[in-house]
């Protein structure tokens, strides 16, 4: 009797509950083509023609002590946390500008604030802080805006 390992098991049935999906995944796979465009998002840099390949954005919460008091956290037990935004958050409005943003039309409660936002040129692990600076692109402004009725919200639950 020949022993299969749980793994191989799941991965089977979960190509056979796929059936067509599979056969199509790997004819694109073998083609080199994605499944589906994936635009990349760029913002001008100040002063220059080129522009900065944004590929991730990493947020830092409940890192200021006041805004974390504000908003019913203790910053002495609490530590900041860290999150990710999708690039697809990005508004770019350029230098005397004025665009126009969508409101959320199923919130009621619509909060901005102010950003630095760091660009960063490179990455890494265990970075002293002498070094970090080194990583740094560039800075910017940003606004950050928030659903605070869905943030209350997933607060209450403890999420």
């Amino acid at each position: 009797m020949e022993t299969v390992d749980r793994r191989t098991v799941l991965a089977s049935g979960a190509l056979t509950l796929a059936g067509v999906a599979t056969t199509t995944s790997s004819a694109r796979a073998q083609s080199g083509k994605p499944i589906f465009d994936v635009p990349a998002v760029t913002i001008p840099i100040a002063g220059e023609k080129d522009v900065f390949p944004v590929r991730r954005i990493y947020c830092i919460g409940r890192n200021y002590a006041a805004h974390a008091i504000e908003r019913g956290s203790d910053p002495t037990r609490e530590p900041p946390f860290f999150f990710q935004k999708p690039t697809d958050a990005i508004q770019y409005v350029g230098i005397g500008e004025v665009a126009d943003h969508p409101y959320p039309s199923l919130t009621r409660n619509y909060h901005h604030e102010v950003e630095l936002v760091a660009a960063l040129r490179s990455g890494g692990t265990n970075i002293s802080p002498e070094k970090a600076l080194d990583h740094v692109y560039g800075y910017a402004l940003g606004l950050d805006m928030t659903r605070r009725d869905l943030q209350n919200g997933m607060a209450a639950e403890k999420r």
